[in-house]
């Protein structure tokens, strides 16, 4: 409930002095022996990361390494795993094909030697299988053309899939994920017409892939702009096609016109969960109500802009991403854990508005401090009436808040008052609490205090990984029913109650 009511706030804002912005301020209920509902951590269980060659380098494994140890990171998701550059297929001067699975092992031993599993996204078209050298514009080329003989591409998957059982076993490989290529709504495939060529391209890896063994999982139509689903499900129940998860992907800044074919007005902190809700909805709605949805892309926002990606905003952002998209996706896959990304070239400066947590010089960003302390929150939610709160219970009894001061990237906003009234909390129960915000961990700013080094020295990326140090929480002893905080504009804070 609100602590004022909106007939005394007006009276207050009249009565105040010119000039003078009233602190928001609002007080949350919270029964510790409320009834709950599951929240599986389905925001941290995959991310996102560059290309798979960039796997086999030792940045970007020590990046791997620094997510796992924050996060409950299961999978990992990458583009190109069939990419000229490693070396996959090739023919010889009969044109008969010739495989090399090299790199590939590299890549995947690198994965499950940190204890991540892959996520195989199915890309791009090897040279010598491709129809046409139609090249997407990423700096490392990749291939978007159909194959120009699908024997062979049915031949090069049932000889991937063969070598990774031979390899790992089926009792491994059947806890992965397959996904049939990446964003085939966009300039990533060059079948037309688009969807119908893709199905066509799905159908025969599916069915390659089950041909090896029916435990492979493998899913489409992993998609920009939440696309397809619905049809997806249709053609694969219609036409008898192995489907065992649908895939889509959403950003922040995606428009209302690409994602739901009109111009409804959605706030960009708004725009994934609407998406991941229409996407809910289809599949419900399908022969295949119960499948499930894994959505392999999601951020804020899917160009470079530094104050959105590289800032303190990402606590507020993907603290209500994870309210509003509790219960209806399975798992999603933040775009990316790493700077180590090289779309668009190598990195030119360590803030450019990269996806990751940590920047290529291992820097960690504020939002890896954000997925550090929501890690902490409970896998019980209690129902919460405001829009800025979310009330978990550990399985120990345990209460985790984590509460925010949402204002976006390029505005301005007031501090925020949030009190906790408190029921069923034991007597001198231990408060701790953390925070993300411009005083806790925010190495943009820091960044921009150095005067924004493009290439900053050993002596300066030291200082920077200083500066992204949080500090230790805050620490309370509980004297009455309740916990009053200020939150800062673009602020997270996360109360432990125990």
């Amino acid at each position: 409930m609100r602590s004022i009511t909106f007939a005394l706030a007006v009276l207050l804002a009249l009565l105040a002095p010119a000039g003078f912005a009233q602190q928001p301020s609002e007080t949350v209920e919270i029964d510790a022996h409320a009834s709950t509902t599951p929240l599986p951590h389905f925001w941290e269980q995959m991310f996102g990361s560059g290309r798979a060659n960039l796997s086999m380098r030792q940045d970007y494994r020590e990046g791997l390494r620094a997510v796992k140890q924050i996060t409950g990171f299961q999978y990992v998701r990458f583009h190109a795993i069939l990419h000229d550059e490693n070396g996959v297929y090739d023919e010889d001067a009969q044109g008969k094909p010739v495989y090399n699975f090299s790199y590939v092992d590299h890549i995947y031993d690198g994965l499950l030697a940190n204890g991540v599993r892959p996520f195989v996204e199915i890309s791009f078209m090897p040279k010598k299988l491709a129809a046409r050298l139609d090249y997407q514009a990423f700096w490392y080329k990749p291939i978007a053309s159909p194959p120009a003989d699908y024997a062979k591409w049915d031949a090069l998957i049932t000889a991937l899939a063969q070598h990774l059982v031979d390899r790992y076993g089926i009792d491994e490989v059947s806890q992965w994920y397959f996904e049939v290529w990446n964003e085939p709504n966009l300039d990533f495939w060059t079948g037309r017409p688009a969807q119908q060529t893709y199905f066509e391209l799905y159908d025969h890896t599916a069915r390659a892939l089950k041909a090896v063994n029916p435990r492979i999982r493998v899913g489409g139509p992993a998609t920009a702009q939440a696309a397809w689903v619905g049809d997806m499900i249709a053609h694969a129940t219609q036409n008898h096609v192995p489907l065992d998860f649908v895939s889509t992907h959403v950003y922040g800044n995606d428009t209302s016109h690409d994602v739901f074919g009109d111009n409804r007005p959605i706030p960009p902190h708004q725009m994934v969960s609407a998406a991941v809700d229409k996407v809910h909805k289809q599949i419900e709605a399908s022969a295949r109500p119960h499948m499930p949805l894994l959505w392999s892309e999601f951020n804020a926002t899917y160009m470079n802009e530094s104050p959105i990606t590289d800032s303190i905003y990402m606590g507020p952002w993907m603290a209500d991403t994870i309210r509003q998209c509790d219960g209806k996706v399975d798992m999603m896959s933040y775009w990316t854990f790493s700077d180590v990304f090289e779309e668009q070239g190598p990195v030119k400066t360590p803030f450019y508005g990269g996806y990751g947590l940590i920047t290529e010089d291992d820097i960690p960003k504020p939002a890896f401090n954000v997925f550090a302390m929501l890690h902490k929150l409970g896998d019980e939610r209690i129902a919460e009436p405001e829009d800025d709160v979310l009330v978990t219970r550990r399985k120990d009894g345990t209460l985790v808040i984590a509460a925010w001061n949402l204002v976006e990237p390029e505005a301005t906003g007031p501090d925020k008052t949030i009190t906790l009234d408190l029921k069923g909390v034991a007597p001198n129960a231990r408060v701790n609490i953390e925070r993300s915000d411009a005083q806790h961990g925010d190495t943009l700013a820091a960044w921009d205090r150095m005067g924004k080094p493009r290439y900053p020295t050993v002596a300066q990326i030291a200082e920077l990984k200083k500066a992204s140090q949080p500090g230790p929480p805050e620490v309370r002893t509980l004297d009455s029913d309740h916990i009053t905080l200020t939150i800062p504009q673009k602020g997270l804070a996360l109360i432990e109650i125990q």
